[in-house]
C-alpha cells in the first residue's frame, strides 16, 4: 500500500512521522485482518460499483425499503449532559475537522485495530479500537476469558456481567476506547456457521439478557461496540469477491419484517436500552442493501425505532458507498476509507449533494459517546498495546489479580453435562486413568492455513477444506472473537496434579486414534474438540477421526468419559448410544482455566451446571436448509431467503416435530430437582386496535426528540413489568447444586401459519443454588416486550388476545409445570 497523500485523515498527528518499517510491521502484526483488507481497499472503487448496481434493486422480491433522513442524536436519557458537551465541540469544528474523525486512520505507533482520525485543536485525540468479545487480543498482559457461547452456556447473567466488568477494565488499562463487542449476531441461525462461538446463543430472548449485562460490564470502563448488526449469519460470501472482473456481492440476507423485529432486532434491542455507545453495521447485505448503507436498518430500525443515541461503525471494510452510506446513517468508517479519506463528506455539504446536518450528527454522535463513557479522561490511544510484541516494548499488565476467580468461575460454569450412566462422574480416586485426544496447552494461533486457503482468505473467496479440530487444548475460536492467554492450564496437567494426591496411576496417549487401552482402567478420559472461526463455516459438525477414537477407546474401556471443547454444536450420535460411554460433556470453550475448570468437576469439588444454549440434533440432516449457509451457486449476486422465519434452532426442531438428541436447556447436575407450585400473576391487556401508533414512520425520525414515550431502546413501555410467573423447585438429591429454572411461553399467534407455526418461546431463566432437601422459589419477571409480537400492518409490538401457555422447567422439552394465562 502506497503511504497516504496530503488529505483530510492526515489531520491526525498519529500519522506524522511514519516509517515504512513501522507500517509494514503493523501489517505483519495483523496479516489476518490486514491481507483481506488490503485486497477490499484496493477493490473498492469496483466494488462500490457493485453496490450501487444492487442497492434497493430488485433480487427474487426482496428489496430494503429506503428510509431517510438520518435520525439526529438528541441525548435521551442520560446522554444528556455528553450531547451538551459534543454539541460544544463540534460547533466549533469546520467541515473538514468533522470529515476527519469519521474515518480510520493508519496508525503503526500501537497495537490498535483501528484508530479513529482526531481533531487536536479541540482536545479530541480520535478512538482506538480493539478486538474483541471475548478478551483482547493480541497483546501481553491480559487475560483469555470464556467465550460468548460458554457464557451462553452458564445462563448466569450475573457472571456475565462481572465477566464483562474485568474485561473492560482491561481493554481501559491497555489504552483501548470502543471494545468491539458483545456479539450478537450471528445468533446461530446455521448450525455450521463460524462465528457462532461468539455469541451466547441460538435464541434471542438469552442473547438480549446476557448480552444487555455484558454491555453494563464493559462500559464501566469503555465504550461497547455490538456487533453485528444485522442479520449477519454466516462467513461464506460475507464480503464482495473479485471473480476475475466478474465480482460476486456479498450474500443478501432476505427477511421480512416480523422475523428482524421478533428475532434479529431482539437483543440489539436490549442492548441500545443498556445504553451501548456504538453499534457495528454487518457485511452482508440485508434484502439486497448492504448493512452499512442501509437505511432501513441503520435509520428506520436503530436510529429510529431503537432511538439509538450512539455512533454506527462500519465492520473492517465493510463500507462500499461514500454519500450513499452516510445518508443512510453509517457514521464511521474503519479501518480506513478509499470514500470518505479525501475531505468528500466536507466536499459534498458544500456542493449541498450532502446535508450538513448529517455531517455534524455524524461527529456528534461519535464525541458524544467520546463524552458519554468518560473517555475524555482514558490513557493516550493504545499506550498499553505494543504494535510489535516481538520487539523490545513496555510491559503493561492489565490484568486485575481480583479476576482469578472469576476466571475460573467463567470457566466452570459453561461446561454441560449431557451423559452420567450410574453416577460415575465424579471421579472417585481412581487407581488407575487411562487419558486421550488432544491435551497440549496450544493458543488458537496453532491452526496452520494452506496456501491455497490464505490465497482464499484474501480474496474473500470461500475457504476450501478448513480445518476442523486443533491439535491442543481449544479455549476459545479463531479469527477476531479470539483472545490471548496468560497461561493455559490443560486438563492433562490439571487431572496430573489430582493423581498424584490420591495416588493415581496415568497412562496416556495423545496421538493415536486406536490406542492401546490399560485393562486395568477405572475410567478412560477422551478428549476431543471441534474448532470454529471467523471467515469460513464449518465443514461439519463432526470431525470422523475424534468419533473413531470415542469408538476405538469405548471398545476397550467399559468407562468412557467423553469430553468436547467444542465451538460451536457437536454432534455425537456415532457413539454416544455405546454402553461403554458412560459420561459426556460440553466443556465448549473455557478460556484459560480449562484444565482447572474440568478437573473440579470431573472430581466432584463443584457440580456441572451449564445447560445447552443450542439444539444438539442427532443426526445433520435434522437442521434441514438450516445445517449449512447459502451458497453462490454461481450467481453474481448470492441469495439467502429466512424463509424459516423465526423457527430457527429449537423453535425449528418444535415447528417440524423433529426431536433432537439433546434439546436446547438441557444439561444434568449431580443432582436431582422437584418442580412444584406453578403461580401466574400477570396484568397485562390486549392492545386496543385504534391506539397503536407506529413507532418510527419513514421521514420523521427527528421526531422522537419530542416523544417523552421513547427512550433508549425505543418504546419505555415495552420494558415495563406486566407481572411474574413463580414456581418452587426442591433439591431431591444428597448434594448442593445449581438448577437453571426456565420460563417458556407460547404466545398467541394473530393469524395461523402452518409452514411457520408458532412455538413456545424462552421468556425466562433462573440459576439458583439449592442445598440437599431444600427448596427456593423462583420468579420470573416479565416485560411487556416478552408477551408482544410485531404487528406489520400497525408497524408496531401489540399484545395478542387470547390463551398463552406457560412452559416451567429444566429444558425447552422437560417441563414439568404447565398452566396458561389469558389476556
Amino acid at each position: 500500500m502506497d503511504e497516504p497523500t496530503t488529505t483530510g485523515n492526515e489531520k491526525a498527528p498519529l500519522l506524522k512521522g511514519v516509517q515504512q518499517s513501522k507500517f509494514i510491521a503493523f501489517c505483519r502484526r495483523h496479516k489476518r485482518i490486514v491481507i483481506p483488507v488490503a485486497v477490499m481497499i484496493l477493490l473498492l472503487p469496483l466494488l462500490g460499483l457493485i453496490a450501487l448496481k444492487t442497492r434497493h434493486a430488485h433480487a427474487m422480491n426482496w428489496t430494503s425499503p429506503v428510509v431517510y433522513p438520518s435520525p439526529q442524536g438528541y441525548g435521551a436519557g442520560n446522554w444528556s449532559a455528553a450531547y451538551l458537551r459534543a454539541r460544544a465541540m463540534v460547533g466549533n469544528m469546520s467541515l473538514e475537522e468533522m470529515n476527519n474523525i469519521t474515518l480510520g486512520v493508519v496508525d503503526t505507533t500501537s497495537g490498535c485495530v483501528g484508530v479513529s482520525g482526531s481533531a487536536p485543536q479541540h482536545g479530541f485525540p480520535g478512538l482506538c479500537f480493539h478486538d474483541a468479545g471475548n478478551g483482547v487480543r493480541n497483546t501481553d498482559g491480559v487475560n483469555a476469558y470464556a467465550s460468548g457461547l460458554h457464557i451462553g452456556a452458564s445462563w448466569n447473567a450475573t457472571l456475565a456481567y462481572e465477566r464483562a466488568q474485568y474485561m473492560g477494565a482491561e481493554f481501559k488499562r491497555k489504552g483501548v476506547n470502543v471494545a468491539l463487542g458483545p456479539v450478537l449476531g450471528p445468533i446461530g441461525r446455521i448450525a455450521e456457521g463460524g462465528r457462532n462461538f461468539e455469541a451466547f446463543a441460538a435464541d434471542p430472548y438469552l442473547d438480549g439478557i446476557l448480552g444487555a449485562q455484558s454491555v453494563i460490564g464493559l462500559q464501566e470502563s469503555v465504550i461497547a461496540s455490538i456487533k453485528h448488526f444485522v442479520a449477519y449469519e454466516q462467513e461464506t460470501n460475507r464480503n464482495p469477491i473479485a471473480n476475475n472482473g466478474n465480482p460476486i456481492s456479498s450474500t443478501s440476507a432476505n427477511l421480512d419484517d416480523e422475523t428482524m423485529h421478533e428475532l434479529y432486532l431482539w437483543p440489539f434491542q436490549d442492548l441500545v436500552h443498556a445504553g451501548a455507545g456504538c453499534a457495528m453495521c454487518s457485511y452482508n447485505r440485508i434484502n439486497n442493501t448492504y448493512a452499512c448503507e442501509n437505511s432501513k436498518a441503520m435509520n428506520g430500525l436503530l436510529k429510529g425505532e431503537l432511538n439509538f443515541q450512539g455512533f454506527v461503525v462500519s465492520d473492517w471494510a465493510g463500507q462500499h458507498s461514500g454519500l450513499p452510506s452516510a445518508d443512510a446513517g453509517l457514521d464511521m468508517a474503519m479501518p480506513t476509507t478509499g470514500y470518505w479519506n479525501e475531505r468528500q463528506l466536507e466536499k459534498a455539504v458544500n456542493s449541498g449533494a450532502l446535508n450538513q446536518s448529517r455531517l455534524v450528527d455524524m461527529a456528534t454522535r461519535i464525541v458524544a459517546t467520546y463524552y458519554q463513557f468518560g473517555q475524555d479522561r482514558a490513557l493516550p490511544l493504545g499506550i498499553g498495546m505494543p504494535p510489535n510484541l516481538l520487539l523490545p516494548h513496555n510491559y503493561t499488565d492489565a490484568k486485575d489479580p481480583a479476576s482469578k476467580s472469576s476466571l475460573l468461575q467463567q470457566a466452570i460454569e459453561g461446561h454441560v453435562l449431557v451423559k452420567n450412566i450410574n453416577g460415575v462422574l465424579p471421579l472417585k480416586q481412581p487407581k488407575v486413568l487411562s487419558i486421550f485426544g488432544v491435551l497440549f496447552p496450544q493458543s488458537w494461533e496453532a491452526i496452520g492455513l494452506g496456501t491455497q486457503q490464505s490465497i482464499g482468505i484474501a480474496s474473500n473467496a470461500p475457504v476450501q477444506n478448513p480445518p476442523e479440530v486443533q491439535n491442543g487444548t481449544l479455549i476459545v475460536g479463531g479469527g477476531s472473537g479470539s483472545n490471548t492467554p496468560a497461561y493455559i492450564s490443560s486438563p492433562y496437567d490439571a487431572i496430573q496434579s489430582r493423581a498424584y494426591d490420591d495416588g493415581t496411576a496415568i497412562f496416556f496417549d495423545f496421538v493415536s486414534t486406536n490406542p492401546t487401552v490399560v485393562s486395568s482402567s477405572d475410567a478412560c478420559l477422551v478428549f476431543i474438540n471441534e474448532y470454529s472461526s471467523e471467515v469460513w463455516d464449518r465443514p461439519g459438525l463432526a470431525d470422523p477421526d475424534s468419533d473413531t477414537l470415542v469408538n476405538n477407546v469405548a471398545s476397550a474401556c467399559n468407562n468412557t468419559i467423553v469430553v468436547i471443547h467444542n465451538a460451536g454444536i457437536r454432534l455425537v450420535d456415532a457413539w454416544v448410544d455405546s454402553p461403554n460411554v458412560t459420561a459426556v460433556i460440553f466443556a465448549h470453550l473455557p478460556g484459560q482455566d480449562a484444565g482447572r475448570a474440568i478437573a473440579s468437576i470431573l472430581y466432584g469439588d463443584v457440580g456441572p451446571s451449564g445447560r445447552l444454549p443450542y439444539t444438539v440434533a442427532r443426526r445433520s440432516s435434522d437442521y434441514g436448509s438450516l445445517l449449512g449457509p447459502c451458497q453462490a451457486d454461481g450467481s453474481l449476486s448470492p441469495q439467502c431467503d429466512f424463509t424459516e422465519g423465526v423457527n430457527v434452532d429449537y423453535r425449528g426442531f418444535l415447528a417440524r416435530n423433529t426431536t433432537p438428541r439433546y434439546e436446547f436447556g438441557y444439561g444434568l447436575t449431580y443432582s436431582s430437582f422437584n418442580y412444584a407450585n406453578l403461580q401466574t400473576n400477570i396484568n397485562a391487556t390486549t392492545t386496543p386496535g385504534d391506539t397503536v401508533t407506529p413507532v418510527y414512520t419513514n421521514g420523521t425520525t427527528n421526531d422522537n426528540i419530542n416523544n417523552t414515550a421513547i427512550g433508549n431502546g425505543g418504546l419505555l413501555s415495552l420494558f415495563e413489568s406486566v407481572g411474574t410467573i413463580t414456581a418452587s423447585i426442591s433439591n431431591t438429591g444428597s448434594v448442593a447444586a445449581a438448577e437453571v429454572a426456565q420460563l417458556y411461553l407460547l404466545i398467541p399467534a394473530a393469524t395461523s401459519n402452518s409452514s411457520n407455526p408458532r412455538t413456545r418461546v424462552l421468556r425466562g431463566f433462573e440459576k439458583v443454588l439449592i442445598q440437599p432437601n431444600e427448596t427456593a422459589q423462583v420468579a420470573f419477571n416479565l416485560r411487556m416486550k416478552d408477551v408482544s409480537t410485531w404487528n406489520v400492518t400497525r408497524q408496531a409490538w401489540i399484545v395478542p388476545s387470547g390463551e398463552f401457555g406457560v412452559y416451567v422447567g429444566k429444558s425447552v422439552l422437560d417441563t414439568p409445570l404447565t398452566g396458561s394465562f389469558t389476556v
